[in-house]
């Protein structure tokens, strides 16, 4: 929300520094009001390898302990620097496999990868109605680094990377039924051992059957 704005830049000054010491990145924040109160939702991982494919899964994923550990090092930085007016609940997790995207080194990573962006303001689109939702293929970053490019039913869009709302990944389920992360696009699925596509071509006749390509009748008169 852009009214949160300065509250979300403060948080991220605060708790991106103690993440890093420790060997963790901020994948996202939120600060949200539910029907129990305030919640500051805070989402952490490792730093994605370079080496390792998108597709891959990284072996040193956040645990549960991780985030227990994290909460207890948030929670004692927050109450110091207290930026927070209102009482909240603190919530602190890894990543799904529908990761999320916020800083430009997130958008980049996962070029090729399919996403949902949603635009806190909506981008305005020459003889086309303003658009706030995008579903499409992440094309990386724009050479000034500050529009993330998105490929959409075949049309590409650039965002500017300040008036994203949220960002997150659409994981392909049949590679993670496989065993794999789900980002990196889709792959096409395995053929069957024994099977091919029928190589027989078939055209219409003015009897309105069908024929091979040897013809409606191979016999001679």
């Amino acid at each position: 929300m852009p009214s949160q704005r300065p509250l979300l830049q403060k948080l991220i000054s605060i708790i991106e520094p103690v993440l890093e010491a420790d060997g963790y990145e901020l994948v996202d924040l939120r600060f949200i009001l539910e029907q129990g109160g305030w919640i500051l939702r805070v989402c952490v991982d490792r730093p994605p390898d370079p080496s390792l494919d998108v597709g891959e899964v990284p072996p040193d994923r956040v645990d549960l302990s991780d985030c227990e550990t994290v909460s207890r090092q948030l929670s004692a930085v927050l109450d110091v620097d207290d930026p927070i007016a209102q009482a909240y609940s603190l919530e602190v997790s890894s990543p799904g496999i529908d990761r999320p995207l916020r800083t430009a080194k997130h958008f980049t990573h996962f070029a090729g990868s399919d996403a949902k962006i949603t635009m806190a303001v909506p981008l305005v689109i020459p003889d086309a109605p303003e658009r706030r939702n995008f579903r499409g293929v992440l094309r990386g970053l724009n050479a000034e680094g500050d529009q993330v490019a998105i490929d959409v039913d075949g049309q590409r869009f650039e965002l500017p990377l300040v008036d994203i709302d949220s960002a997150k990944l659409v994981p392909d389920w049949d590679a993670v039924m496989r065993g794999k992360s789900g980002a990196g696009g889709k792959t096409p699925k395995p053929v069957k051992p024994g099977h091919r596509p029928s190589q027989k071509k078939r055209t219409s006749n003015p009897s309105g059957g069908a024929q091979g390509a040897g013809g409606p009748n191979d016999s001679n008169d």
